[in-house]
C-alpha cells in the first residue's frame, strides 16, 4: 500500500508536468506562428484569442495590414491598412 502512494507521488506530478509542457508547446509553436515566413505571400502578425472559440488575427498581404476575426464557422474583415516598407 505504501509502494503504491509512493507511486502516485512521483507518476502524479510528472504527468501534470507533462500536460502543462505539451500545452505550453502547442500555445507557442501554433500553425501559422512558426517564423521562416519571410517568402509568403499572406504572413500572420499576430493572433489574439477572443473568448472560447474566438480570435483576433493581424495578416499583411500585398503590403496591406488587415485585421480579422476569425470564429468558427466566420472571418470577418474589421480594419485595414497600408504598411511602409523602408
Amino acid at each position: 500500500m505504501v509502494w503504491y502512494f509512493l507511486k502516485l507521488l512521483i507518476l502524479l506530478p510528472m504527468v501534470g508536468g507533462m500536460a502543462f509542457g505539451a500545452l505550453w508547446l502547442w500555445r507557442k509553436y501554433q500553425p501559422g506562428m512558426i517564423a521562416g515566413q519571410s517568402n509568403r505571400a499572406v504572413k500572420l502578425i499576430d493572433a489574439l484569442p477572443m473568448g472560447t472559440f474566438g480570435k483576433l488575427a493581424v495578416v499583411e498581404f500585398e503590403g496591406e495590414r488587415i485585421l480579422l476575426s476569425v470564429t468558427r464557422g466566420r472571418i470577418e474583415t474589421l480594419a485595414s491598412s497600408k504598411t511602409i516598407h523602408d
